[in-house]
């Protein structure tokens, strides 16, 4: 009887004792009622407190205490534990696709997933700022090169006091050598390509040699290719200038950046530094002799050179003049030309 009347007192005070904290901190509560006469009760402060619990896996909570009270003796229990424990855990999937990355934010226990996509506007971004950097290494650096190949020339008008046997060259005694430095800034920036100025100075030596025992001459009416009359193991015109060109260039790249090859069409202006001839005779002695032979100071023309891919920067080239090598009705009508491989 007296533990009946020590029960009825208790639960009275907890009852004065709940309805006293109620009044005095509102709070929410969630109540669910299952089928064999189980409720769960769940107090929160607020509404946000309820909502909270999706954060937490409920049915680890529910599992631990199962496993817990079999180990308990029969009658009430409490139970408490930290809930940070219950967390659940959050999974980040990351997954290629067609267009683009898609990331998936979700559970381990739960079916409710996040999807973000990085589409392809992301990667354009991650290559227009390597392509960027790229662009602006290749511009500001200062690139040297060696040029050799073959030299010739066109006759543009047939003049009658200069026949054409008298002045043929040797397709292959007569080589091109040449220097250059120059920058190549960019002026039109892409991913895959981008548009380029090549511009820079560049020293060469043309030799012209002539086929046979011909030698070239200065007189007083124009330059002339009389026979020497004897045996001559080789005789040559060389020219040296000083050339300036402009060459816009279409630079293509591959995924990892690299130039596999490039097409560029512009002019350049030369300037004559100095110029002789060159005669070897039979017996190997030689003789040289400086004299502008009526050429042309300043000349100009057209270049055009394109990459070849997977050669670490090599390129062929032509250049080709478009004003007369010699001064007018001093010396044949010709246009030089020379062609070759750049380094």
């Amino acid at each position: 009887m007296k533990r009946s009347i020590y029960g009825a007192i208790i639960t009275l005070m907890l009852l004065c004792a709940t309805r006293v904290q109620a009044a005095t901190q509102p709070a929410d509560s969630l109540v669910i009622r299952f089928a064999n006469k189980t409720r769960l009760v769940i107090y929160a402060p607020d509404k946000a407190g309820i909502q909270a619990l999706s954060n937490y896996d409920l049915n680890k909570i529910v599992r631990e205490m199962s496993a817990q009270l079999d180990s308990i003796p029969e009658g009430k229990s409490v139970m408490e534990r930290d809930g940070d424990q219950y967390l659940k855990d959050t999974v980040l999937v990351v997954t290629k696709t067609r267009n683009g990355v898609k990331i998936v934010l979700g559970s381990t226990k739960s079916d409710t997933t996040r999807q973000d996509t990085v589409g392809r506007e992301s990667n354009k971004d991650r290559e227009y700022r390597n392509a960027k950097r790229r662009d602006r290494r290749d511009g500001n650096r200062l690139t040297y090169g060696f040029s050799i190949g073959l030299d010739n020339y066109i006759t543009q008008s047939n003049l009658s006091a200069y026949p054409e046997n008298s002045y043929d060259l040797r397709p292959l005694g007569s080589r091109y050598f040449a220097l250059s430095a120059g920058w190549r800034p960019t002026l039109i920036r892409g991913n895959r390509a981008s548009l380029k100025l090549y511009y820079g100075v560049e020293v060469a030596w043309q030799n012209f040699m002539f086929d046979g025992n011909n030698v070239a001459d200065k007189t007083a009416s124009g330059v002339t290719f009389l026979d020497a009359g004897r045996e001559l193991q080789k005789s040559k015109m060389t020219v040296a200038t000083i050339s300036v060109p402009f060459v816009p260039r279409i630079t293509f790249y591959n995924r990892q950046n690299r130039q596999p090859w490039h097409i560029g069409v512009g002019v350049y202006g030369t300037y004559r530094l100095d110029s002789y001839r060159k005669i070897k005779e039979a017996d190997g002695s030689k003789d040289r002799q400086h004299s502008n032979f009526n050429l042309n100071d300043f000349r100009y023309g057209v270049i055009a050179d394109v990459g070849i891919a997977g050669t670490g920067g090599m390129s062929v080239f032509v250049k080709y003049d478009l004003s007369p090598l010699f001064k007018t009705n001093l010396g044949p009508d010709l246009r030089a030309i020379s062609f070759g491989i750049s380094f």
